[in-house]
This record gives C-alpha cells, sequence and structure tokens, in this order.
C-alpha cells in the first residue's frame, strides 16, 4: 500500500514503527520502493555525500527539485519528503514558491529545520494551502555554522525544554511530522509520547515513532568516519536489497538503533 501522511499516523496509533531512508536517484528509489520502506527523504545531505561539501548548505532549490523528480520516478509506493534548503525561509513568500516547485516535482511533503517564528509562520502558510510539512529539531545541519559542529543537542535541562516547547510549537503550526536528530534518547522519548505526529529519530534512540538514516551512511559508502548513530547494514549480506531489508527488519522490530546508536 502507498504510505501517506494519514497511513503514518495510524501506524503511531497502532504502535507500529515506520522507516525511512534517504535516496538522491530513480536506482536506489526504486530499491527502497522494492524493499518496503516507508519514507524517502531527499535529503539535502546530497550536498555532501553525492557532491563532496563539506555541510549540506551549498544545495540549491533547482539541486533539490532535480533529485526530487528521480526519486519520485523510481518509488511509485513511497511517501516522498523533500529538504527545503538553506536560506529558503528567508521569507513566507520564497517558501512558497519553493516548496510549491519540490511537490510539482514530486514530493509529497517538505521538510524545514528549526521552530523560529518566521519558520513557524511558514508552515501554518504552508499547512493552509494543504502542503504537509516535516518539521526537524535538535542537531540542525542548515544552522552547522552557529552551532559550532555537529553537535549532540538537548543535553542541559535549558536546551531540553526548548526543543520540547518547539516541538510542541510545530505540531500547533500544522508540522505533520517531525524529525529529531541527535538528541538524548530519554528526550526523544517524551517528545515522541506527548505529540500526536509521528517522530522519526536519527541518534535520538530507539522509542521514536520511526528511524531515518543517510542511505550511503547505512550502505558502508560514506567516505571517511560513519556517525555513531549509524550502522552498515550491508556488512554481512548478500546485496543492497538484503541490506536495506535487514535495515527495515531491525526498525520494525526495535532492535536498532541499539545503545551504542544513541545519546
Amino acid at each position: 500500500m502507498a504510505q501517506n501522511i494519514m497511513t503514518l499516523r495510524d501506524k503511531k496509533v497502532k504502535g507500529e514503527k515506520i522507516t525511512c531512508l534517504t535516496a538522491y536517484d530513480a536506482s536506489f528509489a526504486s530499491l527502497l520502493d522494492a524493499a518496503g520502506i516507508d519514507i524517502i527523504l531527499v535529503g539535502d545531505s546530497l550536498g555532501m555525500v553525492v557532491q563532496g561539501h563539506r555541510t549540506t548548505l551549498p544545495v540549491s532549490i533547482e539541486e533539490m527539485e532535480y533529485h526530487t523528480t528521480l526519486v519520485a520516478r523510481g518509488a511509485p509506493n513511497t511517501l516522498v519528503i523533500a529538504d527545503m534548503p538553506f536560506m529558503s525561509d528567508s521569507s513566507v513568500e520564497q517558501a512558497l514558491i519553493e516548496a510549491g516547485q519540490l511537490i510539482k516535482a514530486g514530493a509529497r511533503v517538505v521538510k524545514l529545520e528549526g521552530a523560529a517564528a518566521h519558520t513557524l509562520d511558514i508552515i501554518s502558510q504552508l499547512s493552509i494551502r494543504g502542503v504537509p510539512v516535516c518539521g526537524h529539531l535538535g542537531l540542525q545541519p542548515q544552522s552547522v555554522n552557529k552551532l559550532g559542529g555537529y553537535r549532540v543537542q538537548g543535553k542541559d535541562k535549558e536546551s531540553a525544554e526548548d526543543i520540547m516547547e518547539s516541538a510542541f510549537a510545530l505540531e500547533q503550526a500544522g508540522a505533520d511530522l517531525l524529525v529529531l536528530e541527535c538528541v538524548p534518547a530519554e528526550l526523544a522519548q517524551t517528545i515522541s509520547q506527548q505529540l500526536k505526529i509521528p517522530t522519526i529519530g536519527i541518534g535520538a534512540g530507539v522509542s521514536c515513532d520511526g528511524q531515518v538514516l543517510v542511505l550511503y551512511d547505512m550502505l558502508g559508502i560514506t567516505p571517511g568516519k560513519r556517525p555513531k548513530f549509524s550502522k552498515d547494514f550491508l556488512a554481512g549480506t548478500s546485496s543492497v536489497i538484503r541490506a536495506l531489508e535487514a535495515y527495515r527488519d531491525a526498525v520494525i522490530a526495535g532492535q536498532f538503533p541499539g545503545p551504542e546508536h544513541s545519546f
């Protein structure tokens, strides 16, 4: 069955885990579709794992639109979410235009980082216009320069409360999903239990409603050191499709992420 916002909400209500991976082209997207992955995120992580940049910041809306089109062609049964690139939220007008471009390219949900006042306004305006939105809290890669690097967020009481308040604000503004990245597992569990919308974790413990990894990380092909929260699912398997199925099964069974992948 093709996934959509309502089927994901049903999974949360039933306590069924949601599976998500990134993809950037039709070939990989078709494999994720065949493996029964619920969500494909066309992440601006392509700037790092495909284009070779050190951050996601150089990725343009034209590049996001192009890769979204490729993924949508390859994955007819999978919910496609597309990242809004850096500075897409510089104004409501620009955000509406760029979100429209991504939806027309084949995305069914767009993702925005943060919960600043202007971001909440954009999410509200998109929701009014029938555009589903995924929020993103914790480590926000587009804010890497302000954060001072890729660091775990919400480790102290004040910052944890801020993330909690931001999560509620995003839901109230009309967000349909929420990615929690690199936050303590206990904090992610509390947020997941209290929100009505599904949470998707990456480095946020096993208690989120679903999990996402960068495809190249979980296949062990990203150059350099793999993040702590990832796992090489290709190791010990016979093919990429088997690795994808192993990831799917581990997430559904609540076996991934383990304590060693969490903070």
